[in-house]
């Protein structure tokens, strides 16, 4: 049999990965099979084990190709000195939601990374990489809040790991709603709102700062 070539190899790879997304977000993780996989792409599992060492391996390559939006936004934060870090805080994560928001393949991986997955045995690696992510993201989160007291000259009321943690859960919590219930309320307008409204309570913005949010809110209509 011809040796396939390293592009037929690569849409392989990639067919592999758009049937796990779409078996995943159906079935959930735990009670997909490799055969599953192979099956909905059109290959054999022969076929899996040549690209991926097993299920975890595959997931969490199905993550690289599509980096989970709050991730990728909190990494292009703290590069440019001269930008306000709670500016730069802010705008990572309205831009994190307005992915998770408006792209079908985000939104369904992110589904999959959040509410479809099983910390069984065979995925304590993906285990791993969610931990991973959630401490990277926190400590972000807490240099860009320290940051923007020693700016502002206002010391935060909590210590700022809590600030942090408090910060991480109220953003992830709304996207876990949102995924439940897209049509419930508009995720990136109520993100807004809520991520000020904090902020506001940490004392490193003004309720004037946050007029023109409200302004935003009286068009979604009763949430």
């Amino acid at each position: 049999m011809a040796r396939c070539t390293k592009e037929e190899a690569l849409a392989t790879r990639d067919r592999l990965l758009d049937a796990a997304e779409l078996v995943f977000s159906e079935k959930g993780v735990s009670r997909t099979s490799l055969h599953d996989i192979a099956e909905a792409a059109g290959v054999s599992r022969g076929a899996i084990y040549w690209h991926f060492k097993n299920k975890a391996d595959l997931f969490n390559a199905m993550m690289d190709r599509t980096t989970l939006p709050m991730e990728d936004a909190l990494q292009q934060i703290g590069h440019d000195a001269g930008q306000d870090p709670l500016d730069e805080l802010q705008r990572a994560i309205l831009d994190a939601m307005r992915k998770i928001a408006l792209d079908e393949r985000t939104r369904r991986v992110f589904e999959v990374a959040t509410l479809k997955v099983e910390y069984v045995d065979e995925l304590l690696a993906v285990k791993a990489r969610h931990l991973q992510c959630y401490v990277e993201g926190v400590s972000q989160m807490q240099r860009s809040l320290e940051e923007a007291a020693v700016r502002r000259a206002t010391p935060l009321p909590m210590p700022p790991a809590v600030a942090a943690q408090g910060l991480h859960a109220l953003v992830v919590g709304l996207i876990h709603t949102w995924l439940l219930a897209p049509t419930s309320f508009e995720l990136v307008v109520v993100a807004e709102a809520a991520v000020c409204t904090y902020l506001v309570g940490l004392g490193l913005m003004s309720a004037q700062q946050v007029g023109h949010v409200q302004h935003a809110l009286g068009h979604v209509g009763q949430l």
